[in-house]
């Protein structure tokens, strides 16, 4: 699979403004981001990227005295391990109960579900609010014998955690190649079975499940536009996880919920990012 490197220069170039850009950057395909010195780094599979998109993106920036330019360049094959390595990723600790480290990390502190990943790209390692927001959920949940989906898997962790949490069946399902490859080899790297991998879209849940619980960490445009193909693999009593929008995006999406058949439960927030449960009861 191969990626754009985009180079967005902010001003001012601020914590929020960087965020908010992330947000918006997400809706057209972005699926990456670090900040970086002048603003942020993304990237975006060649074959989503759309130049006048991304520039009607900017364009309606919704901060108000903002200037964002950008740069772009094809990404190199990198060792993301070495890359993370260099760039000081570290652990991550969630209360006292799940760690999250890879196996160049030393010192690790103990913690009940102990979870080792080598991101070869920069997904999902558990820093960004979405992701932890869904950890704290699956550690409150009783997980125990139910059959699980984790839809736009990343590196897996989600799965990984619920499996380890009793979760089984578990499907992990992402559109990148990369994503594919470095779930499964995070999934052998952590010892646990029973968590089939797959690469797909929505379009591909055809056939599957139903499922117990459903996680979906992706953005709010693709879980609106997906809701209810996750519907269609869920049964009454199912549970459904979604994550990677803003709390103020949390109305739209539950309209959209409430209209395929789901009950808003609650939702949780970190820094302005929203996770939310909803519960199957057609």
């Amino acid at each position: 699979m191969k990626y754009f490197e985009f180079t967005f220069h902010t001003n001012p170039c601020t914590e929020t403004v960087n965020d908010v850009l992330a947000a918006v950057l997400g809706e057209v395909g972005f699926e990456s981001f670090v900040e970086c010195e002048s603003g942020l780094t993304a990237y975006i599979q060649q074959s989503l990227y759309d130049e006048t998109a991304i520039k009607i993106a900017i364009t309606e920036f919704p901060l108000p005295d903002t200037e964002i330019t950008f740069t772009y360049a094809e990404a190199e094959d990198k060792d993301w391990n070495e890359e993370w390595e260099k760039n000081f990723f570290q652990p991550i600790i969630i209360g006292d109960r799940c760690v999250i480290h890879s196996t160049f990390h030393q010192d690790v502190p103990k913690a009940e579900y102990d979870i080792v990943i080598n991101p070869q790209m920069a997904f999902g390692t558990g820093h960004h609010e979405t992701t932890s927001l869904i950890i704290e959920e699956l550690l409150d949940s009783e997980l125990k014998d139910k059959s699980l989906l984790d839809m736009g898997c990343g590196t897996s962790i989600l799965a990984i955690l619920a499996r380890m949490r009793g979760a089984r069946p578990c499907t992990a399902i992402d559109i990148d190649e990369w994503c594919v490859r470095n779930s499964i080899e995070n999934i052998e790297l952590n010892h646990v079975d029973d968590i089939a991998v797959f690469q797909g879209d929505a379009s591909s849940l055809t056939g599957k499940g139903p499922f117990d619980v459903i996680i979906a960490n992706i953005n709010r445009n693709i879980l609106l536009n997906d809701m209810k193909h996750y519907v269609a693999c869920m049964h009454p009593g199912s549970e459904l996880y979604m994550s990677g929008f803003y709390v103020d995006d949390i109305t739209v999406i539950r309209e959209e919920a409430e209209k395929n058949g789901l009950t808003y439960v609650h939702y949780k927030e970190k820094n302005r990012w929203a996770e939310v449960k909803f519960v199957y009861k057609a």
